[in-house]
């Protein structure tokens, strides 16, 4: 989910294209700004009839576009590089979570998946999510397909309905995605992302209200801007309350005390209502991640019909360019050692600023 929020926003609103918010700063999702890969990434493809990744054999047809320099990514797993800056990031987050929120028994109440395969079906990546056929983040232009029915995954996000379907009611998945893009400081084919979901069910969300006994998930009613046709004005509310909360305790965690914070609201077509999450850092405003409501059609349809959920994502690049001060998503493929030593810290929380 984390990497189409914004294009979703901007596919639905705008037929012009939208410029970065921020100068020198990444947005953890692709800019529809950005022209179809005129680069060295696009400029070769397997010559064989089949791709081979991680022990599995997929032959190409007519939708085949996935290059040999982008499959030299597949596997490189940034996020797991220890000390690598996308692993620090990931590794506070993580922190974060087992530690703010526990079980019964005091076990982390959040699972982590930072070892997903990167090889999706289309249904998983757009089907499962709600994507219209027609819609125009599915194109060839903007994603990497293996054929037809395979691709590199284009968000986290295709993980999200398989998770659930498995029972997982708290996860946060995290990533390499994949997306056809022009290169430079901002912009890469390749990057990270974290998605997180959570799940409530009837008692959970209204335990702590008076009277919750009395309060329910479901009505049969009507959409608006504030609510989903299958949800009650008061399940919303909690729900919408408990994510603020959960993602205004997490950045604060990563910038500092007395961050401030906005929301803006917006539409993207697996939650709702939907929101973007901007902080002031250095007296900028950026925006740092999607999140919402998650659509009842698609919790539903992954078997958890008596629940309601938030989700959010985020980019990994983005809140290390952001708090690390790198000016150039390039860096992140470096192997320098004059790049990679500044990462190498006692502690994940230690302040760092690239040099």
């Amino acid at each position: 989910m984390a990497m189409l929020w914004k294009f979703m926003r901007v596919a639905k609103y705008s037929k012009t294209a939208l410029p970065p918010k921020v100068s020198g700063i990444p947005t953890h999702s692709r800019h529809s700004s950005s022209k179809s890969v005129p680069s060295d990434f696009a400029t070769s493809t397997p010559c064989s009839s089949t791709v081979e990744l991680f022990g599995k054999s997929y032959p190409q047809d007519d939708y085949s576009n996935v290059t040999e320099k982008i499959l030299s990514k597949v596997g490189k797993n940034l996020h797991n590089k220890k000390h690598h800056p996308l692993w620090l990031i990931k590794e506070q987050v993580k922190d974060h979570f087992y530690k703010q929120y526990t079980g019964r028994r005091g076990n982390p109440l959040f699972s982590v998946y930072d070892g997903l395969s990167p090889v999706v079906t289309v249904q998983q990546n757009f089907d499962k999510l709600l994507i219209p056929q027609n819609h125009a983040s599915r194109r060839k232009e903007d994603n990497y397909y293996l054929n037809r029915d395979h691709m590199l995954r284009a968000h986290t996000s295709a993980h999200q309905w398989d998770l659930i379907h498995s029972g997982l009611d708290a996860f946060l998945a995290v990533g390499d995605v994949y997306r056809r893009d022009t290169i430079d400081s901002t912009h890469y084919p390749v990057f990270h992302q974290m998605e997180g979901v959570r799940l409530f069910s009837c008692h959970e969300l209204f335990s702590s209200i008076e009277d919750g006994e009395s309060f329910q998930l479901f009505e049969q009613g009507h959409r608006t801007a504030h609510k989903q046709e299958c949800h009650t004005m008061e399940a919303v509310r909690l729900v919408e309350f408990n994510l603020k909360q959960v993602l205004t305790k997490l950045m604060t965690h990563i910038f500092g005390d007395g961050l401030q914070v906005r929301w803006v609201d917006c539409y993207f077509p697996f939650t709702h209502p939907s929101f973007e999450m901007e902080i002031n850092f250095q007296g900028e405003w950026l925006e740092v991640l999607g999140c919402g409501v998650m659509e009842q059609q698609l919790v539903n349809s992954a078997g958890a019909q008596d629940k309601i959920g938030w989700a959010f994502g985020l980019g990994l690049e983005r809140l290390a360019m952001i708090l690390y001060d790198i000016p150039d998503i390039r860096l992140f493929w470096s192997e320098d050692e004059r790049f990679l030593k500044q990462f190498i810290v006692p502690h994940i929380s230690q302040k760092i600023k690239f040099q």
